[in-house]
């Protein structure tokens, strides 16, 4: 089973819509986005993904995709 790497549609136009690109490019991802994931003081100042559940933040989009395969690496 593929890691489970969430986004919400308000964090995408924020910012975050270039790191969730750059990660539906891996096979080995399951990539989604959803119209909210009820983080919204967390997701009006930072970027984040949730990954398998967890949050991960960032500054910037490649900070973020840095983040997420870090915490995978760190996990999995």
């Amino acid at each position: 089973m593929n890691p489970l790497i969430e986004f919400c549609i308000n964090n995408l136009a924020n910012g975050a819509q270039e790191a969730m690109e750059e990660l539906e490019k891996d096979p080995d991802l399951d990539v989604v986005e959803y119209g909210c994931l009820s983080n919204c003081g967390l997701c009006s100042q930072f970027l984040y993904a949730l990954v398998d559940g967890e949050r991960i933040i960032a500054d910037t989009p490649k900070e973020l995709v840095d983040h997420i395969y870090q915490h995978l690496e760190e996990t999995l």
